[in-house]
């Protein structure tokens, strides 16, 4: 089966709201086995929209549409799509019921225009919205198919996982399991390193890339779902025997997760020192339910003189190495790991820009550090794209890949190892900033 995604909106075509219904979309479709042949953005406007619908229709055998369900007069979607596909529109009263209702239940009056969300297909099907006023319509013409969803993304993503997908799934007379990796390591060399088993046509795989990791996608096409199960682990194998421990999960939302899961298993806690990504390891850390149970401490210490009182770094070894060094940042874990308590603690400290780099440290430096038992591990990186808020996440998403190591016991490859004790010692430092500054 082919598509096309169709979004409805002049506010989309002004850039006043950024479309992410189709990419959720082309995700969601994709995992279903359906090919998406293209995206389009049309605005409020009844003849642009007919003309596109009418030739969308000769090439795809679904189009996918969200917006444009409103009561507003520039909402024009379901009358118009409707009449390509030789349909017509009548009043429901039970729609009209549920809305009526669902302004009451917010204090507010309906007004004349609120009807329009209340008309649905004769020939076709209305879609139930649970989550809002404007129900969705499916419609139908010699085996081609269009399906109308709300443009607020909440309201589109419910009304697919409870209407849409189910239907799409029972017309292709097949189950789809899917399983998901995530994989450290940039999208080109993942790629590269499994491009043979990204050929396949049963289980697919397809891969994404993300901000200091990838993910990749495994779908079976099966009889039952248990089958489609086994399809996707057995091919699954094959991407483990490649990357190895670079996959670092299965069918989480992202590393953080995995960071506090990892803790809890292993009963230990960690603790953050951050200076350049000013809280973003925390809150990523925090966004993840039972967070509490092994993160108790954040600190956030862009001033030196935060560093030094909260941490503990010392002022004189700032004035030597510079307050972006590995000394520094080494201090910084150890002091944040003794200050909480914690069994783990990670650091960063960086140059995010715009301005501030020389040419030793250019602009896009940062160090992570690590602190675990009697050892401090330290890493340098310089990210040369000159994007404040790219280098911020990319060091934030380093430090939890560091931190994920320290609680699974590995020692961190890539890092320089220099023992807690010693990180005041200033032969120690100065090996240390020696090895990490070439």
């Amino acid at each position: 089966m082919t598509a096309e995604i169709i979004s409805v909106g002049t506010e989309l075509l002004l850039g006043n709201i950024l479309n992410t219904n189709a990419q959720f979309l082309s995700q969601e479709l994709a995992a279903l086995g359906i090919t998406v042949q293209r995206q389009s953005t049309i605005g409020d406007n009844h003849d642009r929209l007919a003309e596109w619908v009418e030739a969308a229709k000769a090439r795809a055998d679904l189009l996918v549409f969200t917006g444009g369900l409103g009561p507003t007069a520039d909402d024009l979607t379901k009358e118009t799509v409707a009449a390509c596909y030789g349909d017509s529109l009548t009043f429901d009263p039970e729609e009209w019921e549920k809305i009526t209702s669902f302004f009451a239940r917010m204090g507010r009056q309906t007004t004349p225009n609120n009807r329009k969300q209340a008309m649905v297909p004769v020939h076709g099907q209305k879609i139930p919205n649970a989550h809002g006023t404007a129900p969705g319509a499916w419609f139908e013409q010699e085996g081609r198919c269009a399906v109308l969803m709300p443009g607020v993304p909440a309201e589109m993503k419910a009304m697919w996982a409870e209407q849409v997908r189910p239907r799409l799934l029972a017309r292709q007379n097949c189950t789809l399991h899917s399983l998901t990796l995530r994989v450290l390591g940039g999208e080109s060399d993942i790629e590269y390193r499994v491009r043979g088993l990204l050929k396949n046509e049963n289980p697919t795989a397809a891969i994404y890339c993300k901000t200091g990791e990838s993910e990749i996608r495994i779908t079976a096409r099966a009889a039952s779902d248990q089958d489609g199960a086994q399809m996707c682990r057995a091919y699954a194998k094959k991407f483990y025997d490649l990357l190895g421990d670079a996959v670092y999960d299965e069918d989480v939302p992202g590393l953080a997760h995995t960071v506090v899961h990892t803790l809890a298993a292993r009963g230990l806690t960690l603790s953050t020192a951050e200076s350049c990504t000013g809280g973003m390891i925390a809150q990523q850390l925090t966004g993840v339910p039972g967070a509490s149970d092994v993160f108790g401490y954040g600190f956030v210490t862009y001033w030196e003189q935060a560093k030094a009182r909260l941490l503990g770094v010392n002022p004189a070894v700032i004035e030597r190495y510079n307050v972006v060094s590995g000394p520094v940042a080494a201090q910084m874990a150890r002091g944040a790991r003794a200050a909480s308590g914690s069994d783990l603690a990670v650091a960063v400290t960086g140059l995010a820009g715009p301005g501030g780099g020389d040419a030793v440290r250019p602009v896009g430096t940062v160090y992570i550090a690590g602190a675990a038992g009697t050892s401090v591990f330290v890493e340098k990186f310089h990210y040369v794209r000159p994007d404040r808020e790219n280098t911020r996440a990319r060091a934030a998403h380093a430090a939890l890949e560091l931190a994920l190591r320290l609680a699974q016991g590995k020692a961190p490859a890539g890092c320089y190892r220099i023992d807690a004790a010693a990180c005041s010692d200033p032969a120690a430092l100065a090996a240390l900033d020696g090895a990490l500054i070439l």
